[in-house]
Formats: C-alpha cells, structure tokens, sequence
C-alpha cells in the first residue's frame, strides 16, 4: 500500500468519526422521540423497548401544548421572506460593487466584511430597543434585521462570484439594447445560481434555527417561532416536559433536513466559487 494511499484512509476513518459524533445528538433526539418521558431522564442512550415506547404520543402532545403549527407557519414566513431578501438585495449590492469599483463600493465592501466579525452582543439590547421603536417587531420588520446580520457573509461571496463573470458578457447584451435589470437577472443571475442557493443553503439553516433574535425583537403575545415554543415546554421550578421536547425537535428539523438534502450539491461548488475568485 502506497504512502498516499495511506493517508487517504486515514483521512476517511478520521472524517468518518468525526461524522458520526455531529449525527449521534441528532439520533439521539430521534430515538427518545418515542419514549415515554420518565424513562428519557433515567437512561436516555437506551433504545425503546416495549415498556418504554411512547408511539406517537409525545409528538401530539408537543404539538398541541406549544401550538406547534402556528409556530412552524411563522418560522416559514420568517425564513422564506428573510432569505429571498437577502438574496436579492446582496447578490444585486455585490454586482454593483465590482462593476462600479470605485472607493465608494470598496468602502461598501470593507463595512460588509466589518459587519461579520462585530459580536451580535455588542448590538443586541440596541436592536431591541430600535425594533420596537420602528415598528420592526413582527414576521415581516424581521426580514429587515436578518438582512443587516445576513449580508456580510452573502455580499462576501457574491462579489468573488461576479469577479468571474466575463463583463464581455454583459456589455454585449447593453449594446443588443439589454436593460439593466434583464441583463441582471437573465446573465448574470443563472450563472451565479450555485453560489446563490449556496447561500440560500447557509441563511435558511441560520434563520430556521435562531432563537435569540426573534426572542429579542418579536412581539412573542402574536407571533412565536419554533425555538421559541420549544422553550414554552419548560414548567415551574425547572421542569420540563422532555418527551413533548424531543417530538417538537424532531418536527422541526425534519424540513431543514430535507431542503439541505435537496441542495447540497450546489454547496460547496458555490462556496469554492466565491472564495477562489474573491
């Protein structure tokens, strides 16, 4: 066996491992879904027996103790409406700036990647505050907030994306009389697709599963998002309603699951896009 080839194995066992410890928690929910919740404290890493399975009965009572579905239909408006904007409106700012490249889009482009590494605790209780004052505390106000936390790392990739655009391209549609906007969106935006749903892929997992932002600028008397009902299992004096838990978790990383599985392969060609021409 050769040196490389070696290597390569060991690679693979290394990355298998490491695999497998990411996925055990989320199997771990899964299986004691279907316990009974006394027995999920007492020895949570056993499998269900006939004495411990629970059916489907934690998943009904979740749903019906933190009005699961009203939930799960305001994390979608949530999620859906934030990623669209933040697609549109970064994948647009990231072509202005590297067609326009003066010191007003390099300016733009440096405050972006500033905007990445200011700790969100550093703006949190400001952001409460001014969500309320604005009016920004609903669903449709929060598309907005994501969109500023959002667009560093969107406008990031974008622009190294649109670095490899042939900008032939663009100026032979203008000369046929091409408006702007076609040329964005019928050049531009179909060769930028694996990098946009790349993209799509990071903000839906981020936005889907945030708990802190919501909580901090949502009216939570109208509107709950998932993590934020999860938390309402929690009872007096500490306890919780642990079945019920791992019945809403699951439910709730189910779609997740199924959309990344849906777009994976464009992922990492998106990624390495953006960065080896960034």
């Amino acid at each position: 066996m050769s040196e490389k080839m070696k290597h390569s194995g060991l690679w693979t066992l290394f990355f298998t491992v490491v695999s497998l410890a990411w996925v055990f928690p989320i199997v771990l929910v899964v299986v004691n879904s279907f316990k009974k919740k006394v027995y999920i404290s007492a020895n949570p890493f056993s499998l269900p027996t006939k004495d411990t399975w629970a059916g489907l009965a934690n998943y009904a009572r979740g749903v019906k103790l933190t009005g699961f579905f009203s939930s799960f239909l305001w994390s979608l408006v949530i999620t859906v409406g934030s990623v669209l904007l933040i697609l549109l409106c970064t994948a647009m700012c990231a072509w202005w700036i590297v067609r326009v490249n003066n010191w007003v889009a390099r300016l733009l482009y440096v405050l972006f990647l500033f905007s990445m590494i200011v700790p969100f605790q550093m703006v949190m209780f400001t952001l409460s505050k001014l969500s309320d004052m604005l009016s920004l505390n609903t669903p449709w106000g929060l598309w907005i907030i994501y969109l500023g936390f959002g667009a560093g790392l969107a406008v990031f990739i974008f622009t190294g994306v649109v670095k490899g655009i042939p900008q032939e391209l663009e100026e032979s549609a203008m000369i046929d009389g091409a408006s702007v906007p076609r040329i964005f969106f019928q050049i531009v935006v179909p060769i930028m697709r694996p990098s946009i749903i790349s993209v799509a892929i990071l903000q839906t997992m981020w936005i889907w599963n945030d708990y802190l932002l919501p909580y901090l600028t949502l009216d939570l008397g109208k509107y709950k998002t998932i993590p934020i009902a999860v938390q309402y299992l929690k009872g007096g004096y500490g306890s919780v309603d642990i079945g019920a838990m791992m019945g809403c978790l699951v439910l709730a990383i189910i779609p997740i699951i199924v959309f990344y599985l849906l777009c994976q392969k464009y992922i990492i060609k998106g990624v390495m896009t953006g960065a080896v021409k960034g």
